[in-house]
């Protein structure tokens, strides 16, 4: 990293976008196992946000690695490495007065603990899409459980590597229990328990 850069402060801050949106922004950050719905959950209340005129935007783990982390594979190095830089991006949504949505495994505690020690206090939820890795085997969209169980996919989380459940999060979603629809209306109500809507 150069020793030869500068800060440069903005004479437009988060504060500015949050009082020209009307709400408060910052991280939605869902975490969870594949096939655990994190991304149908955050989806449909990226929806719902959009409808009422919230200013969001949705980060998905798949979508990303297509672009500006389609250099990374799924080592423990690699995977930290993800979660740094959808941090990073996240970070800048949020002060941009955008209320940004991720949907990633983000299977290690440290590396979410990093981009919440990354944002303002406060700006930070933590979300964990909580369903047993049985029923997200039987649902498997993907078809990556399957070939996990083949031994044509080595270290995938909750087969052969750790899954680290949030202790502390803000939210849990019981997504075997409730369907999207009501996970989704879950956040909401936490968003408006939280004054950010």
């Amino acid at each position: 990293m150069s020793k030869n850069l500068t800060w440069h402060e903005t004479s437009v801050g988060n504060e500015d976008y949050r009082r020209k949106n009307g709400h408060q922004s910052g991280v939605l950050w869902f975490t969870g196992l594949s096939g655990s719905g994190k991304s149908s959950i955050a989806n449909q209340l990226n929806k719902v946000l959009y409808e009422k005129g919230i200013q969001s935007y949705l980060l998905d783990g798949d979508n990303v690695r297509h672009g500006l982390n389609a250099d990374l594979g799924f080592s423990e190095e690699d995977r930290e490495e993800n979660i740094r830089r959808i941090g990073e991006v996240a970070k800048l949504f949020a002060d941009s007065g955008t209320i940004v949505l991720t949907a990633f495994i983000s299977p290690y505690q440290k590396d979410r603990d990093l981009v919440r020690a990354s944002v303002q206090a406060g700006d930070f939820i933590e979300i964990h899409v909580d369903c047993p890795v049985e029923e997200c085997e039987t649902r498997d969209p993907k078809g990556l459980y399957k070939k996990a169980r083949n031994g044509e996919i080595k270290g995938f989380t909750g087969i052969d590597a750790p899954y680290e459940a949030p202790p502390k999060p803000e939210l849990v979603l019981d997504s075997k229990t409730h369907d999207v629809e009501s996970c989704a209306e879950q956040v909401w109500k936490l968003l408006q328990k939280k004054n950010w809507v």
